[in-house]
């Protein structure tokens, strides 16, 4: 069934006020919600005939406004038509859009995150890090090509953009670009900042995202236990390449630094605090928060250990880290040396830090959160969960032990 959908012109002004021109406007209204819109053009109240809305009279001025409103409702009646044979839902306010896309060019999709990501580039390290461009870069490339795959068409109206293109999408990431469930609501994520901004500036009629519901997966995190921990230190390396990539990540397990902010470290961010130790005092690349990390006497050993090296005395950093890919090709070899099995990351130190090396620990989740930098304590508190969840493992076989050793003392007739 059709939308109910009238037009009528009129003006806006003081009546009263002959000879003073006033707008006229044009009012689009569909299913009984409005939408206006000036015409760009002004006439004198006295000669407006606002039942017929149309200027009286039959003069040239008359004759020359008529046509130019008999023009524009035509425009509008296309529009409308047009809506209707492609059978999408539609509101006033989208009537209003295209006919002043008629005139102007329609705000494409691509485009508008083109513009959006080459604003991101001008603030990274003000306001952005690099790695949240990238991602927003990568974002824009999966839009494209799904663009590209789905419509056949390198671009299409921001307006254009539904549930249903929405859905498409995430289908698209899962399937063919292969991510996983929470990667692909990443990219969704960063998509709907772009939608959100052309809502904001009336480039599209209504918030697709509103029945679009995100919910991510809960993922368990993977650590190191202290066991492992120690096989890793304790690990005789003779090559350079793995020596320094064991380093830095043995570094990130004791200091809870993710990859980024090691590398930009300075000798500049060792200051002696006030009880005589040695801290780091930096700032994370990721949400710019203040750190303050005292700094353990493993962590110490390993800064030492390369005081020498030419970058650290140029002043360059303090551990001479390689990329951040050749570490985790690295950690793969080195894993395998120290009989770990699990997935090992430069990101994967930072999680034994917040659970092998401090919660297991003891140490108060407040200050585990200060340290790691978490602007939120519920992100720090996933880590909690893990550490209960690893006690009550220890529990369950400390059970079966002891359950195990009664059995035993009833067979020996012991009560």
């Amino acid at each position: 069934m059709n939308p109910s959908f009238s037009m009528l012109f009129y003006i806006k002004g003081k009546h009263l006020e002959k000879s003073v021109k006033v707008p006229i406007y044009l009012r689009l209204t569909v299913n009984g919600k409005r939408s206006e819109l000036s015409i760009s053009r002004k006439i004198e109240p006295e000669k407006w005939h606002a039942r017929l809305g149309k200027m009286k009279g039959s003069d040239a001025k008359a004759v020359q406004l008529n046509q130019y409103l008999d023009t524009v409702r035509s425009k509008i009646n296309r529009i409308h038509q047009r809506f209707i044979d492609e059978e999408k839902p539609f509101t006033a306010l989208d009537l209003k859009s295209a006919y002043a896309d008629d005139g102007d060019k329609l705000k494409m999709l691509v485009v508008l995150f083109e513009e959006h990501n080459a604003e991101m580039e001008k603030l990274i390290g003000k306001d952005f890090a690099l790695g949240t461009w990238k991602r927003y870069n990568t974002t824009k490339k999966h839009v494209q090509e799904y663009v590209k795959s789905e419509y056949r068409r390198s671009d299409i109206p921001v307006r254009d953009v539904n549930l249903k293109f929405i859905k498409g999408f995430e289908y698209f990431l899962k399937v063919t670009k292969n991510c996983n469930h929470n990667s692909a609501l990443k990219y969704i994520n960063n998509f709907k900042k772009i939608i959100r901004l052309a809502v904001a500036h009336e480039w599209i009629s209504k918030d697709p995202f509103y029945n679009y519901k995100v919910q991510f997966k809960t993922v368990e995190r993977e650590y190191l236990t202290k066991a492992e921990l120690e096989s890793m230190v304790n690990l005789d390396i003779r090559m350079p390449r793995l020596d320094i990539v064991r380093d830095m990540f043995v570094f990130c397990c004791f200091t809870g630094l993710a990859y980024i902010d090691v590398k930009k470290l300075t000798p500049n961010n060792i200051v002696p605090h006030i009880d005589g130790s040695q801290w780091i005092q930096s700032a994370r690349q990721k949400t710019r928060s203040k750190l303050g990390i005292p700094l353990l006497p493993t962590a110490m050993d390993i800064l030492e250990k390369y005081q020498t090296h030419p970058k650290v005395q140029n002043g360059e950093c303090v551990i001479p880290v390689l990329s951040n890919q050749k570490s985790n090709a690295y950690l793969k070899e080195i894993a395998d040396r120290c009989g770990i099995t699990k997935n090992l990351t430069t990101h994967l130190a930072r999680h034994t830090f917040a659970t092998t090396v401090t919660l297991s620990n003891g140490m108060p989740i407040e200050t585990v959160g200060k340290l790691l930098g978490h602007k939120n304590l519920r992100t720090t508190q996933h880590y909690a969960k893990i550490v209960s969840k690893k006690v009550s493992e220890d529990m369950a076989v400390l059970k079966e032990v002891l359950a195990h050793g009664k059995n035993k003392m009833t067979k020996k007739g012991i009560r």
